[in-house]
């Protein structure tokens, strides 16, 4: 049985290819196209993992697509009718859009594969993020728990698997939507919306959560773990370029221009900034930054304290200690962690692509489980899903950019010699195997720098990724080794942990050992390497 899972139109176009229920091949667009969050049909990805498949387009027994055209068109249409007049211009590009192309998929699909019309299929969007997080999870039973920006009309969704088999029990839908609260603090804090949420989640450490009783005034939150907007602070429902209204600003104050440079006083002023003001200027500018990231610690305080609530009321729905999570805010690490440590959850199960990425994979999962009535085959044990490349296509490459290279052809002299650069405080980018599924760099296509030093972390983000200069670097660790250095009890034995979905607090003795991947607040974003799963970057 060969199905082929899309996602695209949106953001983060994605292709998967199933043979009996086990991925051959993932992969997200941008990867091929260098369209970071490309959104377009996609071509690339589609013609990767049919490749790696080794079969064509005909020989697909279905394609399905990770949600449902014409039910997000009603959304839509009703949306948008509920704000005309108000938001003429809006009501017209929704319009546009839609007519144009997006409520063609069936279309679009059949054209672009030459396939059969009938074998092309469509899963609900939230019901494709569940099933991206429980039919390949370790867990014969789970609470569902699905929470992103919006899918055609639910934008929170709780749910139960068993088997092969999901039931979604409850939904919250649009306009309530806590992913779109947090990408409205994204917009505030000058980053760019559907990109910046994990910058925000970055922020947050330097940050001190004054104002989490105005973040809260945005919201009601109800017994049964349920929440509701307070539509009048948002715009994101009838605005193309703003999700936040002049009363969020009454609140919160001017928002901060996406030109200004942030940084505080703990983080310092970062070399590649150009010439640091002095005196008064300095500390007036440092001042006005830290508003702002006290403005994303409270947010960020906010979306844990939803989430914890609609988690305790799936175990109470359930009666299951076990979570599986998706949707894009289930990339939130830092609350991940708060899951454990606060609901009566034990195991949680996250999937490296969270996002709409992941619902292609999950649509997929569905057709063949839900739909086919299938059992259960597979568990999502690694990230490394994507295109990988021989040495003659990379010697080929070298030769005909004139790339100085050393080609070295034993494994154990390569590791080490590699050990030793990076020992020696050099940074190396390494490149080997399948790229990685989902948003994580986790081993195969990774910046490595020694953790020991605390300096690394300005060396990388100032030579060679130019970023601000709070954001987090990740500490790679043996599984058997993490307890030694992280204070969360069994920590290899959790799913998440592998993709870099968890951030716990770093032993207090280990800290000064490992500063450069150690956060302002003592945690560290931990991937934790497996010998079987990841040999050669184990071996490193």
């Amino acid at each position: 049985m060969k199905i082929l899972g899309l996602a695209f139109y949106y953001h983060d176009a994605a292709a998967v290819l199933l043979v009996d229920g086990v991925p051959v091949a993932m992969a997200e667009e941008e990867r091929f196209s260098r369209k970071k969050h490309d959104a377009d049909f996609p071509t690339l990805a589609i013609d990767f993992v049919l490749r790696e498949g080794k079969i064509s387009a005909n020989d697909l027994d279905y394609i399905v697509f990770y949600e449902k055209p014409f039910l997000k068109l009603d959304r839509i249409l009703k949306t948008e009718l509920r704000t005309f007049p108000m938001a003429p211009h809006v009501f017209v590009e929704a319009i546009k859009h839609l007519f144009t192309k997006k409520i063609w998929i069936r279309e679009i699909i059949r054209k672009q594969l030459g396939i059969d019309a009938k074998k092309i299929f469509f899963s609900e969007h939230h019901l494709s993020h569940a099933a991206s997080a429980f039919l390949c999870s370790p867990f014969e039973k789970a609470a569902i728990l699905t929470i992103d920006g919006v899918g055609e009309w639910a934008v929170t969704t709780l749910g139960v698997g068993e088997g092969s088999t999901i039931k979604l029990l409850k939904e919250i839908r649009f306009p309530h939507s806590l992913g779109l609260l947090y990408s409205a603090f994204t917009a505030f804090l000058g980053f760019e919306v559907n990109e910046g949420e994990y910058k925000v989640m970055g922020m947050a450490p330097y940050g001190k959560p004054k104002h989490v009783e105005e973040a809260r005034k945005l919201l009601q939150f109800f017994d049964d773990g349920s929440y509701a907007l307070h539509e009048r602070y948002f715009t994101f429902h009838k605005s193309l370029t703003k999700s936040f209204s002049r009363k969020f600003v009454e609140v919160f104050g001017v928002p901060r221009d996406p030109k200004s440079k942030f940084f505080t006083r703990e983080t310092g002023w970062p070399s590649y900034f150009g010439e640091k003001p002095v005196g008064e200027a300095y500390e007036k500018e440092a001042k006005a930054q830290e508003k702002y990231a006290d403005i994303a610690a409270s947010i960020q305080v906010v979306l844990e304290e939803a989430i914890i609530k609609l988690v305790n009321e799936a175990y109470k729905v359930t009666g299951c200690d076990k979570l599986c999570f998706a949707g894009g805010v289930a990339l939130n690490s830092v609350a991940n962690r708060k899951i454990l440590e606060r609901t009566p959850i034990k195991e949680i199960f996250v999937q490296p692509a969270a996002g709409d990425a992941g619902g292609a994979m999950g649509a997929a999962l569905a057709v063949h489980h839900l739909a086919l009535g299938n059992k259960r085959n597979f568990v999502l044990k690694h990230g490394y899903w994507g295109a990988q490349y021989s040495n003659e296509e990379v010697m080929k490459f070298l030769e005909e950019h004139n790339i100085n290279n050393e080609y070295i052809n034993d494994e154990e002299a390569l590791i080490s010699k590699i050990a030793a650069y990076i020992a020696d405080g050099k940074v190396v980018g390494w490149m080997h195997g399948r790229f990685e599924w989902g948003p994580r760099a986790l081993g195969a296509r990774s910046i490595l720098g020694d953790p020991r030093r605390a300096e690394m972390k300005d060396v990388i983000n100032t030579k060679i990724k130019f970023r601000e200069p709070y954001r987090p670097f990740a500490p790679s660790v043996l599984a058997e080794e993490a307890e030694n250095y992280f204070d969360f009890p069994g920590i290899a034995s959790h799913y998440p942990a592998r993709f870099m979905l968890f951030v716990p607090k770093v032993k207090q003795d280990k800290q000064h050992i490992i500063p450069a991947v150690t956060h302002v607040d003592g945690t560290g974003r931990l991937q934790t390497v497996f010998q079987k799963e990841s040999p050669r970057y184990y071996k490193l």
